[in-house]
């Protein structure tokens, strides 16, 4: 049975002689519906009489929603550029397209992509799906200067609902990576009420994820463009603010969040990521179309980060929801492991040697190691929450601080400085 394909390259000289290639009888391909714009893709997609879309990089109010919308109806999507335009095969990776081919390719290679991208064949190099293989493929010289230096690792900041200091956790991580010399990025991605710009004493109207965010959904957001929205609050920090409101949740999507980590691993050594506490989706059941995903943007940051940290807190109450947290977590994303780091250890709420308890009640009930214990110390966490700086600022001798220094040096793969290290540099 031949694949039943649409089309969206509207506006192109090549449009008309491409689809009578295609419905060649020798290719396998049939062409049921040329689209005339995106709302009239979306609507022929919806009607389930196609398996693909070849649409092309000049299609008008094409987004990355639109492209999420395409394959939710469980219909592949294969992208086509003018030869030599690199620019519309970025923004079309950055929209989701996995396979981007010039316009000039023969109609036999544009069928074999239309079929494997159904198939679910992974993005090779005859196609402009893989970055590395993108440039000689549209024919370009491969420039070094354009490609980066470096794939930056991403490390997400998430737990249990109960405030258990996942905000202090990122901030301190980002700010000691920074102070040890790794170029870091500070991320609030909390959909649900994040605070980074107010723990650190920035203007919390600025535009940040939002923006960020708004230039993926266009397919334009680019390493310069990243560092433009985010604030540059050490020599080597930059920091992305969140939300201003959390009822604007809808403005950050799944397919752009994974786009902004991309841009972010370019821009940046270490970018750390601080979550929401929710994974669940149970959003989705209430729809009968593509859903709206409040948590999407949570799920597809601990899906793709490098490390996850989950903070607990070390009381019985905090250590409850942490077990029932990791479980859902195992649930939504078996293949994430994530690291545990006990905030708060202090004596009293848990009877005898509050870490080796703690550690014993994580592994019997969680199956899980501890990597590593905050001990508490609300006058530091106190004096930096008032006074909108860091730990290292107010309180470089705490206890906590120190703590957080090893964590952070422990992430960004570099020893940590000793006291006396710090003694001779002030």
């Amino acid at each position: 049975m031949a694949l039943q394909v649409f089309t969206a390259v509207t506006g192109a000289a090549w449009e008309s002689e491409l689809v009578g290639e295609l419905d060649r009888a020798d290719h396998g391909v049939t062409v049921v519906r040329r689209c005339v714009d995106i709302g009239d893709l979306l609507a022929a997609a919806a009607t389930g009489t196609g398996q693909a879309a070849l649409l092309s990089a000049e299609l008008r109010r094409l987004d990355g929603d639109a492209v999420a919308r395409l394959l939710a109806a469980g219909v592949a999507v294969v992208g086509l550029v003018e030869p030599g335009d690199r620019t519309g095969a970025d923004r079309l990776r950055q929209l989701g397209v996995s396979r981007v081919l010039p316009a000039d390719a023969d109609a036999a290679q544009i069928a074999r992509a239309l079929r494997e991208a159904v198939s679910g064949v992974p993005a090779t190099g005859h196609d402009v799906g893989d970055p590395r293989a993108a440039l000689p493929v549209l024919g370009l010289p491969e420039d070094p200067a354009d490609r980066p230096t470096g794939r930056g690792r991403v490390v997400a900041v998430w737990g249990p609902t109960g405030a258990p200091g996942r905000t202090t956790v990122a901030v301190s991580v980002a700010d000691e990576t920074a102070r040890l010399g790794v170029s870091t990025l500070l991320v609030d991605a909390d959909v649900y009420g994040g605070v980074v710009a107010q723990v650190l004493g920035l203007l919390d109207e600025s535009p940040g994820i939002a923006a960020a965010a708004r230039l993926a959904s266009a397919g334009t957001l680019d390493v310069p463009g990243l560092a433009r929205t985010a604030w540059a609050v050490a020599p080597q920090l930059r920091v992305l603010t969140g939300l201003s409101r959390a009822d604007r949740w809808p403005e950050v999507r799944p397919q752009s969040v994974e786009t902004l980590l991309e841009q972010a691993r370019r821009l940046s050594a270490l970018t750390v990521v601080d979550c929401a506490f929710c994974v669940e989706e149970d959003e989705e059941l209430s729809f009968d179309t593509a859903a709206p995903r409040r948590n999407g943007a949570t799920v597809a940051v601990l899906e793709r980060a490098d490390t996850v940290l989950c903070v607990s807190g070390a009381d019985p109450v905090a250590l409850q929801r942490t077990v029932r947290a990791l479980g859902q977590l195992r649930e939504v994303l078996p293949d994430v492991t994530p690291v545990v780091v006990v905030n708060q250890v202090r004596r009293g709420p848990v009877p005898g040697d509050p870490e080796q308890e703690i550690a014993t009640a994580l592994s019997r009930f969680a199956g899980i190691r501890v990597g590593a214990f905050l001990p508490a110390d609300r006058r530091a966490a106190d004096a930096a929450l008032a006074a909108g700086r860091t730990l290292a600022e107010v309180a470089e001798r705490s206890p906590l601080r120190v703590a957080l220094r090893t964590l952070a040096a422990e992430l960004a793969e570099v020893p940590a400085p000793t006291r006396r290290g710090l003694r001779r540099r002030r």
